[in-house]
């Protein structure tokens, strides 16, 4: 069979995107203070990007021969995303925070997706995981900003603002 391991990344990143969806989706129904007017469209943006990013994973899984994850117990059972309750006690910024952790998350799945795809010589798949994980990263940087950090993309420097 061939690409075996890059459809695992893949069928992961289906789980984990579907999770983290909703993980955004919360962060949009549970925030509240002064900042609300400003991120409440914002994590509609997020939501989407998240969303498309999904569908394409999915359909090059497919379009592998691979069989996506298309079930809530599916996504439940294989994702790396932690759930939680949503509450209303979480303040903006901790919610900014567990963004910037999911985002890491994902950065770092794409970057194992991208080392695979290589080693397997999908070459489709590994500009996917690019592109994915430069709009990711963006992302990472724009929250960490507002949180007043650095982006912190690389693991040595994020090892040294710990």
């Amino acid at each position: 069979m061939k690409f075996e391991q890059t459809k695992e990344v893949l069928n992961q990143l289906v789980a984990d995107l579907s999770q983290f969806s909703v993980v955004i989706h919360q962060t949009h129904w549970y925030m509240r203070g002064p900042e609300f007017l400003t991120l409440h469209p914002k994590m509609d943006e997020y939501m989407d990007q998240i969303n498309d990013q999904l569908d394409v994973i999915s359909e090059r899984l497919i379009t592998l021969d691979g069989a996506p994850y298309s079930t809530l117990q599916e996504f439940a059972d294989h994702t790396g995303i932690e759930d939680e309750i949503g509450t209303y006690e979480r303040t903006i910024p901790e919610r900014m925070e567990k963004l910037v952790e999911g985002y890491r998350y994902l950065a770092d799945l794409y970057q194992k997706g991208i080392d695979v795809s290589g080693d397997e010589g999908d070459d489709s798949t590994q500009d996917i995981f690019i592109a994915n994980k430069t709009d990711i990263e963006k992302n990472i940087w724009m929250l960490q900003a507002k949180l007043g950090k650095a982006p912190g993309i690389d693991a040595d420097s994020r090892a040294k603002t710990r």
